[in-house]
């Protein structure tokens, strides 16, 4: 036998044999954490470079103000609406029936959801019809809805709702199926029955699924808005959007999409507070 590099050749059989290896010391893990203080900066550094640039642009001439406004002028249209009373009141109607939509369609997304998750009769009954509503745009829903409904508030309200409902039902139904069945078997064990198995294991392990279909339905629900206020509107962001258009207004179309931004943003927050308090381990088992 012949040894090289650790390894003893056979010359009979010319297969290597392996001697006992030379295992290195572990090196020590250090774990490098950023301040805190530096989250707030990272996470406002892109938007504020996206806004520089288009400051930039807007000030040297590169983007025409007929194209795209620049923020002075943005921020004119912002104090005039704000000085009538007309911001809040447009963004507190968009506000409520965003909620009231994003109310109806989460809670039936949520409950059809838990249906077929929990039972196979539940997935027979409710799958397919649900699928076809995933299947279906929402939009192509908004000419019949007018037809039944009328131009008002329910029209609006149930459009949301319809945008909504189909991606709450879809990660309900998938978190729910994923629950670590052990998991189930060992609460039965302890006692738990009914809708305290569902309440006490069942949801808090599907949580963030649901969490994570709850922020989705939330930016939809956006999508849904502009839609349902373009038709029949005399308050709502979406009702400024149609009079800037009318008017070739760039200043307050820019204003609007600011306006939706802004929405969507006390949305994500919402999420995050709920995420925050309803899954302290999260944050601990996260690898980042």
């Amino acid at each position: 036998m012949a040894v090289i590099s650790g390894v003893v050749t056979d010359p009979v059989r010319a297969e290597p044999v392996l001697t006992d290896p030379v295992l290195a010391p572990p090196r020590s893990r250090v774990e490098r954490r950023r301040p805190a203080w530096l989250s707030v900066p990272l996470r406002f550094l892109l938007p504020a470079l996206i806004f520089a640039a288009w400051w930039i642009a807007s000030a040297t001439g590169t983007v025409s103000p007929q194209v795209l406004a620049g923020p002075p002028k943005v921020w004119t249209a912002f104090t005039e609406l704000a000085s009538s009373g007309q911001l809040v009141d447009f963004a507190m109607a968009s506000l409520v029936r965003a909620a009231a939509g994003v109310g109806i369609g989460v809670t039936a997304g949520l409950v059809l959801g838990l249906l077929a998750g929990l039972a196979s009769l539940g997935e027979e009954l409710v799958d397919s019809t649900m699928q076809i509503v995933r299947a279906v745009p929402f939009l192509a829903l908004a000419p019949l809805f007018i037809a039944w409904f009328g131009i008002d508030e329910l029209y609006k309200v149930l459009l949301i709702a319809v945008a909504t409902i189909a991606p709450m039902y879809a990660y309900t139904y998938l978190g729910v199926r994923n629950v670590d069945r052990k998991m189930v078997e060992a609460a039965r064990s302890f006692g738990l029955r009914g809708p305290r198995l569902v309440l006490e294991v069942i949801l808090p392990s599907a949580l963030p699924g649901i969490l994570m279909a709850l922020r989705v339905c939330l930016s939809i629900s956006i999508t849904g808005l502009i839609a349902a206020e373009q038709v029949g509107t005399r308050e709502g962001v979406g009702y400024l959007v149609t009079l800037a258009q009318e008017y070739n207004r760039t200043d307050y179309m820019v204003l609007c999409v600011v306006l939706y931004a802004v929405l969507g943003l006390i949305f994500d927050v919402v999420v995050r507070v709920i995420e925050k308090f309803s899954m302290p381990w999260r944050k601990q088992v996260a690898i980042r």
